[in-house]
């Protein structure tokens, strides 16, 4: 939670320079304290619709133990669902134009799977625009997350994602650039992200569309940026979000996909993500199930229980970090009631009141 600067010590102006929030005492005195509500737009396949709302749940939940959050889960008709998926659908979660009555103080946008290449022949494509087209009016802050990401780019901002030469996948270090913004202040200025991707949007492209890059790989990836306005948009390219053992799921997955003839190839290890140990571990799995498959004989069970134990994670502080700065920072903009945007005052155009700020050189310490 924010600090309220209620003597007039220089630390507090030194803190906001460097984005920290702190109030002002009358401001603190006559705030309204009440819940905050968030839409998750979950775009996610049957297969992993629930994995994805429990990892944006925790996300959210540990990132703040103070203010209540209700977190409101809704869908896209449009996307293909089993009878499984839909029954959990109808029975958990609620519809955009109920959404779009209550109103919402924040928004996250999920990933998705896509077949072919072009998103626009997604079947998420119109409805996912008119969603962005309503939370530019009517939502504080949008959190999109790596596919989101890509297609927002596209439809908002020309900017049209570019194929990897093999598929990014593992766990990346990554370097806060922007260290005056306050939705990094607090967190390490290296940390890792994982990602799992077959495109990009490259940094130059961030650049052209004005957009705002905080956070990038050594390589030059780019993780977090933000809008113009330096907050209504926020900008995921990678997956803070995934627990600990998401990338092993992924390659165990991966692993059945090529034994089933579904992959012509044997996957490769996601990068920075196995120790040695258990790499050999894997790479005797699969001597084990060369041996068998050629003569129909029995696969080998894999052998997750060996590997879970060993996995790290090294990127979910830094990820509520960041929620908890997100979060923060729209509970100090947004209405003092529900479907209020926000508070009197605020410039929609600069909510944060960054533009300035960040126009200006860094200074040295």
């Amino acid at each position: 939670m924010p600090l309220v600067a209620h003597r007039p010590l220089p630390s507090f102006d030194r803190l906001r320079r460097e984005g920290a929030t702190v109030l002002s005492d009358d401001y603190a005195l006559r705030q309204d304290i009440r819940e905050m509500h968030i839409g998750l737009l979950n775009m996610m396949p049957d297969a992993a619709l629930e994995a994805t709302e429990r990892q944006f749940f925790r996300l959210v939940g540990e990132s703040n133990q103070i203010a209540q959050f209700y977190v409101h889960p809704f869908t896209l008709d449009s996307i293909p669902r089993s009878p499984e998926g839909r029954a959990h659908v109808e029975r958990y979660y609620q519809g955009f134009e109920q959404l779009r009555a209550t109103g919402l103080d924040a928004l996250i946008i999920t990933g998705a799977n896509v077949t072919g290449t072009e998103l626009s022949a997604q079947p998420f494509w119109e409805p996912l625009i008119e969603v962005i087209d309503w939370a530019a009016r009517e939502v504080t802050s949008t959190l999109c997350s790596c596919l989101a990401t890509h297609a927002v780019l596209e439809f908002r901002y020309g900017q049209r994602r570019h194929p990897l030469p093999a598929k990014r996948w593992g766990v990346y270090q990554h370097r806060v650039i922007e260290r005056r913004h306050p939705l990094v202040a607090g967190a390490n200025t290296r940390f890792d992200v994982p990602h799992s991707r077959f495109n990009e949007i490259r940094r130059e492209q961030f650049d052209a569309a004005g957009l705002k890059v905080l956070v990038q790989s050594d390589a030059g990836d780019v993780h977090l940026a933000v809008s113009e306005d330096l907050f209504r948009l926020v900008f995921f390219q990678g997956h803070p979000e995934y627990d600990t053992i998401s990338l092993l799921k992924e390659y165990k997955r991966e692993v059945g996909r090529f034994l089933h003839g579904e992959r012509e190839d044997y996957p490769p290890f996601p990068e920075h993500y196995f120790d040695a140990r258990t790499q050999a571990v894997l790479n005797e799995y699969r001597e084990r199930c060369e041996v068998a498959r050629p003569h129909r004989g029995e696969l080998p069970p894999f052998p997750e229980h060996l590997i879970v134990a060993r996995l790290d994670n090294t990127w979910h502080d830094s990820a509520e970090s960041i929620l908890n700065n997100w979060l923060g920072n729209i509970y100090q903009v947004m209405g003092n009631v529900r479907r209020e945007t926000f508070k009197a005052g605020v410039d929609p155009r600069d909510p944060l009141g960054l533009v300035r700020v960040l126009a200006e050189p860094v200074r040295e310490v």
